[in-house]
């Protein structure tokens, strides 16, 4: 009885010195404004990511524009890419992705779903470039849930909240939008900047 007292006492200990020594979450206010309902659309590239039975699948969403039509492209970190057409109600939603057009949504390992900007922060930050920043993420497309910028090399991993995972003294990990959420693979997927 007494080795299981101490015992409980160690295991609680080391639970609470963990959770303390975690990096701070932090979440952006950078504008993100995407509702896509996903029973109407099926797409299996974005129901992968969206599947909380299965976490480590993310996937970016961008906007580009063909023949005057837009389109949402759909990419994950396990290579597949789709595309949609973007509908009248999509459009009546105005969505806007990110600070420059793109998203990353996933359920990770620990810690459910997620949503992140698709530009690095630590080079908006040095670069003090809102307007326009052009420091997008590349995603590994070999499943390893790693991103990296294209432009400053650091690597994040998303698996775990965006903490870097190389990159420069005082650089921080990815911020992550606080409004996120999907109902599941199929479903209705959310992401807001407040």
């Amino acid at each position: 009885m007494k080795h299981r007292i101490s015992y409980l006492l160690l295991l609680t200990l080391s639970l609470a010195l963990l959770s303390s020594c975690g990096a701070e979450q932090e979440f952006t206010s950078w504008p993100c404004r995407f509702i896509y309902d996903n029973s109407k659309h099926l797409d299996m590239t974005l129901s992968s990511a969206t599947n909380p039975n299965v976490p480590g699948i993310f996937c970016k969403i961008t906007q580009e524009t063909q023949a005057g039509a837009r389109y949402f492209v759909f990419e994950n970190n396990q290579g597949a890419q789709t595309t949609q057409p973007v509908t009248a109600e999509e459009m009546r939603n105005n969505i806007r992705l990110g600070l420059n057009n793109g998203i990353i949504v996933g359920v990770q390992n620990f810690g459910g779903f997620t949503a992140y900007d698709l530009q690095c922060p630590n080079c908006v930050r040095r670069e003090n470039n809102m307007a326009s920043p052009t420091y997008r993420l590349v995603m590994d497309t070999k499943g390893s849930g790693i991103v990296s910028c294209s432009k400053c090399g650091d690597k994040y991993d998303l698996n775990n909240g965006g903490l870097i995972v190389e990159g420069k003294e005082g650089d921080k990990g990815l911020s992550q939008y606080r409004n996120a959420h999907t109902l599941g693979a199929n479903k209705l997927v959310t992401v807001f900047s407040e």
